[in-house]
């Protein structure tokens, strides 16, 4: 099993940053892509950002511009930088990993709560 914790989920005013970080731990043998998804309230679960183990990144267009994913394959870590927050990014993020134990397999953590007030 892949365990994904998050952290760095906190109450911010509306044009603040935060940065959310996630660790991948367990008897991983490899990891493909690692990303960021959010849910709001009554909202589906939506694709942040998400980035491949060569650094090729994707980000959703309502965050291009104001966030940055990055990784760190020998830690098997992963961050998203978030400026300038709205309070439409209010949500639940969800960090999520594609990797190999044995076979290939999606793994997602329990979530970190973002609050942005306007």
């Amino acid at each position: 099993q892949v365990q994904l914790v998050e952290s760095g989920g906190d109450l911010v005013q509306a044009g603040g940053s935060l940065r959310l970080s996630c660790v991948a731990s367990g008897s991983i043998f490899s990891i493909g892509v690692m990303g960021w998804f959010r849910q709001a309230p009554g909202k589906q679960r939506e694709l942040v950002a998400s980035i491949t183990a060569v650094g090729r990144t994707n980000y959703a267009d309502s965050v291009k511009g104001r966030f940055t994913i990055s990784r760190d394959n020998a830690k098997n870590t992963v961050n998203l930088q978030m400026n300038s927050l709205k309070a439409e990014d209010t949500a639940v993020y969800y960090c999520y990993c594609n990797a190999k134990i044995s076979t290939w397999a999606d793994y997602w953590g329990q979530g970190t709560q973002v609050t942005v007030s306007s």
